[in-house]
């Protein structure tokens, strides 16, 4: 009698909590984003601990080293902040007082956005106008190109106050010279990105387009625009981040009395590292919500065009 021992198959193991947790994207951040966190309140307390020591030394009152590493998370002014402090300052700012307030990080946030914006608006009609001449034009691709590149050796830093200054000078302020900064800065990925995806197809799609007797603007309207799509958002992913910089920076030099930049000149100014570190993670979580935004932009234009997801 034959038996059946052979035939029998052992059903597959299903796989563990930690491994499907590891297996798509949120399980991997978490843990990376607790290492940080981790690693920080271990900074925090070994950056302050001189401090406490000193105040405690000074006020005559010995702390063991558990004391004074928990007075390390707690300081007004620390070196390095607690994540937590981060969180309290954030919570205060934001949805503590009313966004009209100067007080609030959305009303700064928003005075900083909406220069980033109209920056980036002008830079990406500027970095793709730039961009589909210099593929036409031989003599601009020769002309323009070294000039484009040798644009961005100059630091933004020696650029933005002469800019303020000059427009000042003229009777123009607030969000225009900010706006023209982020420009600047942003124009270049475009130009570049958009450039690599124009000229993405290779030569026997162009010369496919040639024998179907297809005019230049047929070319560029069925082949290489849509090669270039993937490089145009990619460039404007950075693109939309640096104009945020751009933004910031612009309000550095000028001592403005709103916007991200001068949450980060008033924190400076008076030793405040908490809300230093507060608007840095405002301009960090705004950049994001940005990228995410064109992300999301780019999904729907593949869909359109049939992008399988």
């Amino acid at each position: 009698m034959a038996t059946e021992a052979g035939s029998l198959t052992t059903a597959p193991t299903r796989p563990g909590l930690w491994h499907r947790a590891m297996a798509g994207t949120t399980g991997p951040v978490i843990v990376v984003v607790a290492i940080i966190v981790a690693i920080w309140y271990c900074a925090t307390a070994a950056m302050n601990i001189t401090a406490v020591r000193d105040a405690a030394e000074r006020a005559g009152t010995p702390m063991d080293w558990q004391q004074a590493v928990t007075a390390t998370m707690s300081l007004d002014r620390p070196l390095l902040p607690a994540p937590h402090q981060i969180v309290a300052e954030l919570d205060k700012t934001v949805l503590g007082v009313a966004v009209t307030s100067k007080r609030s990080l959305v009303y700064h946030a928003w005075i900083t956005l909406s220069a980033a914006l109209v920056g980036f608006c002008i830079g990406t009609v500027l970095g793709v106008l730039l961009a589909v001449l210099i593929v036409h034009v031989r003599t601009l691709e020769m002309s323009l190109m070294p000039w484009i590149i040798s644009s961005q050796t100059i630091p933004i830093l020696a650029i933005a106050p002469i800019v303020i200054v000059v427009f000042g000078s003229l009777g123009i302020r607030g969000t225009m010279p900010k706006a023209l900064i982020s420009a600047y800065l942003c124009f270049f990925p475009v130009t570049i990105g958009l450039v690599k995806g124009l000229t993405s197809p290779d030569v026997l799609m162009r010369e496919l387009m040639r024998t179907y007797s297809a005019t230049a603007a047929q070319t560029f309207w069925k082949l290489r625009l849509p090669a270039a799509v993937p490089f145009l958002f990619a460039s404007l992913k950075v693109a939309v981040s640096i104009s945020l910089v751009g933004a910031i920076v612009a309000e550095l030099p000028t001592g403005a009395q709103a916007g991200l930049g001068a949450r980060l000149l008033a924190g400076s100014y008076y030793g405040q590292t908490v809300q230093i570190w507060a608007a840095l993670f405002a301009a960090a979580i705004l950049a994001a919500a940005l990228v995410s935004l064109i992300g999301a932009v780019e999904r729907l234009v593949g869909r359109l065009m049939g992008a399988r997801s």
